[in-house]
C-alpha cells in the first residue's frame, strides 16, 4: 500500500455544519484512515496546540500545524514558531487606527498571529496595510480573520512537517474548505473541497463534495477510500 498524507483544515472542514463543534462522524473516517497506515495532520488556523490536542485525543497523528501555518506543535512543550507576532500586533494597531468595529476574537493563545472577528471589510485592512508596506497578509477562514506573517500560509508549516517525515507532495491529501486553504491545495498531489467553501475555493480543488463540512469528509473519504492507493 501506499501511504497517503492528509493535511485536514479544522473548522468548516471538520465540525458540525454551521457550529464549531467536532463532527465526531468525521473524526471516526480520519481515524480509520490512520489504522489503515496513512498520515493524518490537522493543519488549521487555529492554535497549533489545539491541533496537536485533538490530534492526540483524536487518534490521528501527534503534530499539529497551527495558526495558518505560522506554527508547529510536535508535543507538549516542543513548539516551531515561524511567523513573527510582533508585526501582526502593529499591523492591527495601525487597522485600528483606520477601521472601526476591529474586535480581537477570544482564541486559545496565538503565539505568531492575531486573530479578529469577523466585523470590518478584509479587503479594506489588505489595502491599509498593504499602502503602509507592512510585512504582513491577512486572510478570511470563514471561522475568524488572520493577521500572518508575510510569506506565512498552511503549506509554510507543513512543508517543515513534508521534510521531517520525508513526505512527498504527490502523497498529499488536501481537505478544506476556505481561501487559506488553497496553498495547501495547490500542493497537494489530490485536493478535496468540502460543500459550504466558497466557488473560488471550489475552482482549486480535485474533487468537490456535495455534503458540507464534516459530512463531506465522510462523503469524500468514502469515494476515494476504495482506489486511495492510485490518487
Amino acid at each position: 500500500m501506499r501511504r497517503k498524507t492528509f493535511a485536514v483544515d479544522i473548522d468548516g472542514t471538520i465540525t458540525e455544519n454551521g457550529g464549531g463543534r467536532i463532527h465526531l462522524g468525521a473524526l471516526n473516517s480520519l481515524r480509520h484512515m490512520k489504522k489503515l497506515g496513512h498520515n493524518v495532520i490537522l493543519v488549521s488556523g487555529r492554535s497549533s496546540v489545539e491541533a496537536y490536542l485533538l490530534g492526540v485525543f483524536g487518534g490521528l497523528d501527534s503534530i499539529g500545524v497551527g495558526e495558518n501555518g505560522g506554527c508547529i506543535t510536535y508535543g507538549t512543550s516542543e513548539h516551531h514558531l515561524i511567523g513573527n507576532k510582533q508585526e501582526c500586533i502593529d499591523a492591527l494597531t495601525l487597522i485600528r487606527s483606520k477601521i472601526d468595529n476591529v474586535k480581537e476574537k477570544p482564541v486559545f493563545p496565538r503565539m505568531t498571529e492575531v486573530v479578529l472577528e469577523r466585523t470590518f471589510d478584509v479587503t479594506e485592512a489588505q489595502k491599509i496595510t498593504q499602502q503602509s508596506s507592512m510585512n504582513v497578509v491577512i486572510a478570511d477562514s470563514q471561522y475568524a480573520i488572520h493577521i500572518n506573517s508575510a510569506g506565512i500560509d498552511k503549506t509554510t508549516g507543513f512543508k517543515q512537517v513534508m521534510k521531517k517525515l520525508d513526505i512527498r507532495s504527490e502523497d498529499v491529501i488536501a481537505i478544506g474548505d476556505s481561501e487559506t486553504d488553497v496553498p495547501l491545495f495547490n500542493l497537494a498531489g489530490f485536493s478535496i473541497a468540502v460543500g459550504n467553501a466558497f466557488d473560488e475555493v471550489k475552482s482549486h480543488a480535485n474533487m468537490v463534495t456535495s455534503a458540507h463540512a464534516g459530512d463531506g469528509v465522510i462523503e469524500a473519504l468514502d469515494k476515494i477510500a476504495p482506489n486511495i492507493s492510485e490518487l
